[in-house]
């Protein structure tokens, strides 16, 4: 199964810095050789970009304020994705992981939405796909349901939009919304979470098409079973794989080739590299 890519990865964390060497190579073992690193905020970025400086041509940027660090004082945040963008030797393939986080706390509703257009705007002016995060909560209702609030403001953008759209992160909505979200040119993020027991996630991938599919891990949250409880990681994209293929009624290997290409076509500036 050659060769794969997660395009979700947060393998900058401290949850690896007892043994990151070791766990990009059991994910180059496993097939698994280009690694993309969404941004979180300000205090990701150093650690994110050694990780490109110490594994060239596995490890990729993405420059973007997570929803989840958004607070009323948003601005110099901001003002940072926009300066990396900027630099003239930018090596950014996406602006990631933006969106809105509205699971625990809504108060700042209105500052996220303005962060996620600004930034929408930002990828566009730099024709770069987005990484959303896009997470609503337990009951939503239509002022909180964050996939529908990201329709709305995706709609108002459509006209100016040059870039591929981008890819819906670790998708949690429904099998409606992930028909809309292909219909706009959005690729679903499929990780761990398909392989749990009655996960809404399987009927949304059995529904929608195998070329709208990306793969990824989110690690090291999120581990798909048999790993669940632990730390994630990319070689364990295999699992979920191997999920797919279950689910679709294809061989490992169609799936694997296929989501390979679904990324390569969403991350132009990746696959230039190759």
């Amino acid at each position: 199964m050659k060769t794969l890519i997660d395009t979700h990865t947060h393998l900058y964390l401290d949850d690896f810095d007892a043994d990151r060497d070791e766990v990009v190579r059991r994910a180059i073992d496993a097939g698994v050789d280009k690694l993309l690193l969404p941004a979180v905020d300000s205090l990701s970025v150093d650690r994110l970009r050694q990780m490109v400086t110490n594994y060239p041509g596995v490890c990729f940027p993405m420059a973007g304020l997570h929803p989840t660090s958004v607070t009323h004082d948003y601005e110099h945040e901001l003002q940072l994705v926009e300066q990396q963008l900027r630099q003239p030797e930018a090596d950014y393939i996406a602006v990631g992981e933006i969106g809105l986080d509205l699971y625990w706390d809504t108060a700042c509703l209105t500052e996220q939405k303005e962060v996620l257009l600004r930034q929408l705007q930002l990828a566009n002016q730099h024709r770069l796909p987005v990484v959303l995060h896009l997470r609503s909560p337990k009951e939503p209702t239509p002022d909180t349901d964050a996939y529908e609030l990201f329709f709305t403001i995706w709609n108002t953008l459509m006209a100016e939009t040059q870039n591929s759209p981008g890819v819906m992160h670790c998708y949690s909505g429904t099998i409606a919304q992930a028909r809309q979200a292909v219909q706009l040119g959005f690729a679903i993020g499929v990780g761990g979470v398909v392989t749990y027991k009655n996960s809404v996630l399987q009927q949304v991938v059995a529904d929608i098409p195998l070329e709208n599919i990306v793969v990824e891990t989110d690690s090291p949250y999120l581990a798909p079973i048999p790993h669940r409880g632990r730390r994630n990681e990319s070689a364990y994209i295999a699992d979920i794989v191997g999920k797919i293929a279950d689910i679709k009624g294809l061989d490992e290997a169609t799936v694997a080739q296929q989501t390979t290409q679904n990324a390569l076509n969403l991350f132009p500036k990746m696959a230039s590299t190759m």
